[in-house]
């Protein structure tokens, strides 16, 4: 990601310097131990670059930028500790996850914690419009998470509600990953609200992304099919399931609901999903989130920031250009 280092590089830099000061604790030491170990693995850190790289189209990177990036990133460590907590998953990006080393007590206080020092730190430094922006995600993702847990009661295979959810569990975050960090630099509240819209749409297709890659052969750092043994219908399933002959649909609704946890009927399931066009079909709504994201940011000057998240964004959607 030339573009991206090229504009932010330095900034980059502090931010680690920035995000490992704070993944500490001087009073506890349990908690110190987990926190050095969440700071160790953690990922790419995809959404502090969207904060930044926003608040750079609207002038100069700012204390409240940082802030604002290492919110979302606190923000969003809490939400897979808690969320490994609830799927009783032992792994994450192919370590030990939190409750599978400290056990499931100190995974919970552990979450809370972050979520509550992230929330702190904005207040600290009254960044309301910050916070006024998260909480408005928060909320959303929430209600996204327990839409998933209703609609997978009663299997849902209706593609706007799979939208629905989706914007609420995963784009909504990043839309305000971008707003936030917008709103650390721009005054025009339509500019703000416009890079809302922009991370929404890259948050879909980012959402879609990972549920193509449940089907394939990557190292992801989740097992095969797993959405499936979780009993998620996400949207490669759902359009296999509408499509298809209904005698195959039948079938695949008995595996689905019945032997969801059996290696071989999940891999005949992913096999009529590709075969059926439900990978082709989803990658071109994931492409098409994509495009409709950079029809957004080509509304902005031309100039290197502009570039660096365009690179960001078909890294984050899987593009190749």
């Amino acid at each position: 990601m030339q573009a991206i280092k090229k504009v932010i590089g330095a900034e980059l830099k502090y931010f680690e310097e920035y995000f490992d000061r704070t993944f500490k604790s001087e009073n506890n030491l349990l908690l110190n131990r987990i926190l050095t170990y969440l700071a160790s693995r953690k990922g790419k850190q995809m959404r502090p670059m969207f904060v930044l790289l926003c608040a750079r189209m609207g002038g100069k990177i700012n204390e409240q930028s940082f802030r604002a990036a290492l919110f979302v990133e606190m923000l969003h460590t809490s939400s897979l500790v808690h969320d490994d907590l609830i799927d009783d998953s032992l792994q994450r990006r192919g370590t030990y996850s939190i409750n599978a080393i400290w056990k499931n007590r100190a995974a919970v206080f552990t979450g809370d914690n972050l979520f509550t020092n992230s929330v702190l730190l904005l207040l600290k430094n009254q960044d309301y419009k910050i916070l006024q922006i998260f909480s408005d995600s928060i909320g959303r993702v929430i209600e996204g998470e327990l839409l998933q847990m209703d609609k997978s009661r009663k299997l849902n295979l209706d593609e706007n509600i799979y939208f629905e959810i989706i914007k609420g569990k995963t784009a909504t975050l990043l839309a305000s990953a971008c707003a936030t960090g917008a709103a650390s630099t721009f005054t025009d509240q339509a500019m703000i609200d416009k890079l809302y819209l922009f991370g929404e749409k890259i948050g879909v297709a980012f959402q879609i992304k990972d549920d193509l890659l449940d089907y394939g052969d990557v190292a992801i750092g989740k097992p095969r099919g797993n959405d499936i043994k979780e009993g998620k219908a996400t949207l490669p399933l759902i359009y296999t399931f509408n499509n298809c002959e209904p005698a195959l649909r039948k079938k695949l609704l008995f595996i689905f609901k019945h032997r969801n946890k059996e290696e071989e009927s999940v891999n005949f399931l992913i096999q009529q999903v590709v075969l059926n066009g439900g990978m082709e079909y989803a990658t071109q709504k994931m492409q098409w989130y994509s495009d409709e994201a950079l029809k957004i940011l080509y509304e902005f000057p031309a100039s290197h920031t502009r570039d660096a998240l365009e690179e960001l964004v078909n890294y984050t959607s899987g593009r190749v250009h």
